[in-house]
């Protein structure tokens, strides 16, 4: 799902934690080998820099198409949240309200799917999901992917619009696990799950290519 959702893009840059995103990443490089992968504060992968600066002035000139975003809360205005919440202190924004409006294409993404990160406002904004109409803002939010689900970001209406279902979950069960309200389509399609092909390559190669940046996640999933 993570490579589709890439698509036809030529740089994508992943966050500091998102192991899950940057295998994704990884695996459509192995089927596009001209894809740009950028991973956030990982020394490897920005070769010219320590890891951030880089990836900033690419972004700020457009050169990036697709990031990949996380955060402590996440609402329904698609707003992030990586400074504060339920009274704990998290290590910060790192840029993210820069790369949210200066990359082209922004996907939210966060494994766990419950009404603790999924939320119907963020305690602090660290980034935000929208701007009026006078603020100069390149990019934002298309999509959120969860554990459990797929939403696309409606831009007009500012609201979520679940796409599918993860396999071995149901609507009710999103529905009861998401603290914001969202729009329904007359049908909800079951989420793809990889090819054969594909989870050839994720058990072999990517997992391989993953454990330079990710050696604890590779480990454990992959064991690598």
């Amino acid at each position: 799902m993570i490579a589709s959702l890439i698509g036809e893009a030529r740089h994508v840059a992943i966050g500091a934690a998102s192991p899950i995103p940057a295998t994704g990443a990884f695996l459509l490089k192995n089927k596009n080998p001209a894809l740009r992968v950028s991973l956030h504060q990982r020394r490897n992968a920005n070769p010219f820099t320590e890891g951030s600066r880089e990836l900033f002035d690419l972004a700020g000139q457009g050169r990036i198409d697709v990031f990949f975003l996380g955060g402590a809360q996440i609402d329904g205005e698609a707003n992030i949240n990586l400074v504060r919440a339920e009274g704990r202190r998290f290590p910060g924004s790192f840029g993210s309200a820069f790369m949210y409006f200066t990359v082209w294409r922004t996907i939210l993404f966060r494994e766990e799917h419950s009404k603790r990160v999924l939320v119907p406002r963020v305690e602090f904004i660290s980034a935000p999901g929208w701007s009026p109409p006078e603020v100069e803002r390149r990019g934002g939010p298309v999509a959120l992917l969860t554990g459990k689900a797929l939403f696309s970001w409606q831009k007009e209406q500012r609201r979520f619009r679940l796409e599918s279902v993860h396999p071995g979950h149901s609507v009710e069960e999103i529905r009861a696990n998401t603290g914001f309200a969202f729009d329904l389509p007359g049908t909800i399609s079951t989420t793809p799950s990889p090819t054969s092909e594909q989870l050839a390559l994720l058990r072999g190669r990517v997992a391989k290519e993953i454990a330079v940046d990710y050696p604890e996640f590779a480990a454990r999933v992959w064991d690598a």
